[in-house]
């Protein structure tokens, strides 16, 4: 199974790339972690904050892959455990599909992305800086698999 991350940013700073990629790395064949950063829309005078949502909204579903079962990142999204994020992880392997998690740009997704999102998932009911849910998602994506394992990594 791949998990793609498809993420609206481009060109984070160092320690979100470091950050990110200490724990993608770590993720097994059987379960990679794949990072696919999405144009921003420019933002400037003109325009308002639905058009550039729906731009990037365009944006990630054309690099959406069409048979993935699909994760939005949203606020209103379910929260879940350490346990029950492995569970999930657990149930998405047995689907047998590539599973697509969607991170927003810094108005949120579009309404295109949400309703096609087979699930919404809420990271925390706190508003995290989008670089830093990349590294967020990486590590609990890590975690959960490390639960899956019965590895020392999770200690509850």
């Amino acid at each position: 199974m791949k998990l793609n991350l498809l993420a609206v940013g481009q060109k984070m700073p160092q320690w979100v790339t470091e950050g990110y990629n200490e724990y993608a790395k770590r993720m097994p064949r059987e379960c990679q972690l794949l990072l696919n950063e999405i144009a921003p829309a420019k933002r400037g005078k003109s325009g308002s904050t639905s058009q550039w949502m729906q731009e990037e909204g365009k944006r990630i579903m054309t690099a959406l892959p069409e048979n993935d079962y699909v994760v939005a990142l949203e606020v209103g999204g379910r929260n879940w455990s350490t346990e029950q994020l492995a569970e999930q992880l657990k149930n998405w392997q047995a689907s047998g599909r590539d599973v697509s998690l969607l991170v927003g740009g810094p108005d949120g997704l579009s309404r295109e992305c949400q309703q096609r999102a087979d699930q919404q998932w809420s990271l925390s009911n706190l508003t995290l800086p989008h670089p830093l849910v990349r590294i967020v998602v990486a590590e609990q994506l890590y975690r959960a698999w490390t639960v899956l394992q019965n590895h020392p990594y999770h200690r509850a």
